[in-house]
């Protein structure tokens, strides 16, 4: 699987730890900064990488910023995204099984790196169920982004 991850200033220390563990696990991870601890403005990387979803250049795509909060706004801005702040494990799977989300936002002042990794791990590792009540729910959210790009 191929993975587009992107961080600000806040995240870039945990960026480089998920994108360890992602290459670890056999996927490829094209990083799409940042790479340093000036202030930046998370928008810059939220939206190339989903970009990269879209395009279908990536499969996946993990955000973080400090809260996780901005990178997910910013991401679900892009028609066709389904980016899902996530702190916790089990939402972490129930969104890939219920969503199908396909970008991963994590605040790395909220969760500490080793509930974040294995947050990741999680993410990445769970199929969507296929159930026709969540495929009717995905298409109801495609429906909103449908009707409201061509109505700003």
């Amino acid at each position: 699987m191929k993975i587009a991850i992107g961080a600000d200033h806040g995240g870039v220390q945990l960026k480089d730890e998920i994108k360890e563990l992602m290459e670890s696990l056999g996927h490829r991870v094209e990083d799409l900064g940042c790479h340093c601890t000036d202030s930046v403005d998370y928008p810059d990387y939220a939206i190339p990488v989903c970009e990269k979803v879209v395009s279908g250049e990536a499969d996946k795509g993990i955000l973080i910023c400090g809260t996780g909060i901005g990178m997910c706004i910013a991401a679900n801005k892009i028609p066709g995204i389904r980016c899902a702040l996530v702190h916790d494990v089990f939402s972490a799977k129930a969104t890939r099984e219920h969503n199908d989300s396909n970008v991963l936002a994590m605040g790395a002042r909220v969760v500490g790196p080793g509930l974040a990794l294995e947050i990741a791990r999680t993410w990445i590792g769970t199929e969507f169920s296929g159930e026709v009540r969540h495929e009717n729910r995905i298409r109801k959210i495609k429906s909103i982004e449908d009707k409201y790009a061509l109505h700003p």
